[in-house]
């Protein structure tokens, strides 16, 4: 009669992230090398904060050769907006601000009733604070597994003079050699983070003890019971319910 053997245990290996944190990295480097006035797109969530961190080990604390920037709906939770200032303030980066209400303001946004999402109105403003800045390359942190249409977006994405996706006007990425050529009035959207999965996010995350806004914690807030499904609150929302969610 053969013993009984306890089975092996293998831990998870987190391996492939070294590989993933040295394309970002060097997405970043050539994104410095190459282009006049680029900006990285932060708005405190977990993707950003996975960009900044690989940003903080590309150039150095108080050495972002770049902005940060966000497009504040103005329904941003405190808890994150807050941390992106702390954050900001602790790598001694420039921080820019744009709001969408400034937009509303203008008559460039118009919502069709008080309880839109805003959401869908932050590019008229990114558009807007494209020309200001006249920024020719903004980072961003979308990922190819978040949705179909990541899916075909290259690393180097092509913006036309409307900043608009063109997919003629892409160009070929291969061998990491990247195509940056530019006429007056276009930029691009750069994303290092294309070919990370959520679960790389999270296992980056702890592996490298990433600071997160309070709002990613368990934890009891207000929420807006709204025609019997309940949200969390937002700022202009009248009507709120205590609830923990």
């Amino acid at each position: 009669m053969n013993a009984l053997t306890k089975p092996e245990i293998h831990a998870l290996s987190n391996s492939h992230l070294d590989a993933l944190e040295e394309e970002t990295i060097f997405i970043m480097r050539e994104v410095a090398a190459v282009f006049e006035r680029p900006a990285l797109l932060f708005s405190g969530g977990k993707d950003s904060l996975v960009m900044l961190k690989c940003a903080e080990k590309a150039f150095g604390i108080g050495r972002l050769p770049y902005p940060l920037l966000m497009i504040d709906t103005g329904h941003n939770f405190k808890e994150v907006t807050d941390f992106r200032d702390l954050r900001a303030k602790e790598l001694g980066a420039e921080l820019i601000v744009r709001n969408v209400e400034d937009s509303m303001k203008r008559g460039t946004v118009r919502l069709a009733h008080e309880g839109e999402s805003r959401n869908v109105h932050q590019s008229v403003s990114l558009l807007e604070a494209i020309e200001e800045f006249r920024f020719d390359a903004l980072i961003g942190g979308a990922r190819r597994d978040e949705e179909k249409a990541r899916a075909k977006e290259r690393i180097f994405s092509h913006r036309d003079s409307f900043g608009q996706w063109q997919p003629k006007s892409q160009r070929p990425e291969l061998w990491t050699l990247f195509n940056t050529r530019l006429q007056p009035g276009e930029h691009f959207r750069v994303f290092p983070i294309s070919n990370w999965t959520e679960l790389d996010v999270w296992q980056y995350i702890a592996r490298e003890n990433i600071a997160l806004p309070s709002i990613y914690y368990t934890h009891k807030r207000e929420v807006v019971d709204r025609r019997g499904l309940l949200e969390i609150g937002r700022a202009s929302c009248r009507e709120r319910v205590s609830s923990p969610v």
